[in-house]
């Protein structure tokens, strides 16, 4: 599944990973655990002018083009006001600010929101949670978001062009082989309904997998149930380890990959909650590989010629 070359040094070593299918390269040190940077506590944060609290969240954000919001449970998913995807859903999980244990009804529902406002999507669909904002959230109240583009991006393209020739070749799903090599490893999770490990090559901290028994965003409702309930375990997981803020992307391709790809979700542990800043890393960066930028270089180009002087 991958290669690996190990570089020792006077305080212990550097693991040096590359993904065989994709070309996905890492670096492990475990050493640098030593600093102590890690922070289990969520940090307390005001309720004051959160647009996603109750009683804003009905008066403040977009609706659908039939003057709809889509309400499943407590959740409330509606466009995203300020979009970086084609399409772009917002859902709100729980009235609560922030939440410190989530229950199945809160991951369920909200995952649930997001398959009924994407499944008619034509193109490549994630869904995707920033909890937290030292894990890159605008907002401490829990929300997950969902994209729709009509090419896939970055770590999603690896894997399909990745999946395509191995199958070629191989004639059968890499996934498949992914889980039975996976299963003999020390990173399977077992005791989960679906199939989960530590992945080997990870692109974030303690990067976990869930291989989903699905292609498109579709299939996914015949086993969100079993998700999450994992997705609990999971996240409990986390929170044991110390780790209060993390991302989460759920990645799914279309009917005409079904052959050979296996939709999949992936979680990263972040550290140092910090109610003080919202980090500029979130999914996007971390899971999809694709930064979401502020700025135009163009824009950039023109402040710069203001400021000196240079027209």
């Amino acid at each position: 599944m991958f290669q690996s070359n190990r570089h020792e040094h006077a305080s212990g070593f550097i693991e040096f990973r590359t993904e065989s299918l994709t070309g996905i390269r890492t670096r492990i040190c475990p050493e640098r655990v030593k600093r102590g940077i890690g922070v289990p506590d969520i940090p307390e944060y005001s309720e004051e002018g959160c647009p996603f609290c109750p009683e804003k969240v009905c008066q403040v954000t977009p609706v659908f083009p039939d003057g709809s919001r889509l309400k499943v449970g407590d959740s409330i998913t509606f466009p995203n006001l300020y979009p970086f995807a084609h399409y772009h859903t917002v859902t709100v999980m729980s009235g609560e600010h922030v939440v410190r244990r989530f229950t199945y009804d809160l991951i369920h529902n909200a995952l649930s929101g997001q398959i009924r406002a994407m499944k008619d999507q034509s193109g490549y669909v994630s869904i995707n949670w920033n909890y937290l904002p030292s894990a890159g959230a605008s907002l401490p109240h829990p929300h997950l978001q969902g994209l729709c583009d009509a090419v896939p991006d970055t770590l999603l393209m690896k894997y399909l062009r990745g999946s395509l020739e191995y199958y070629n070749e191989h004639n059968q799903s890499w996934w498949n082989y992914l889980k039975e090599s996976e299963s003999q490893t020390e990173r399977c999770l077992k005791g989960t309904d679906l199939f989960w490990y530590a992945h080997h090559v990870p692109v974030g901290e303690k990067e976990i997998r869930c291989i989903l028994p699905a292609t498109t965003v579709s299939d996914f409702q015949a086993s969100v149930s079993l998700f999450s309930e994992d997705l609990i375990r999971i996240l409990e997981f986390y929170q044991d380890m110390g780790h209060g803020a993390w991302n989460m992307s759920i990645f799914f391709a279309t009917d005409d990959e079904r052959e050979y790809f296996s939709a999949f979700a992936t979680l990263v542990a972040r550290i140092n909650p910090n109610p003080l800043s919202t980090s500029d890393t979130a999914f996007m960066e971390k899971l999809h590989l694709e930064p979401v930028i502020l700025t135009l270089p163009e824009d950039l180009g023109n402040i710069w010629r203001n400021c000196n002087g240079n027209q």
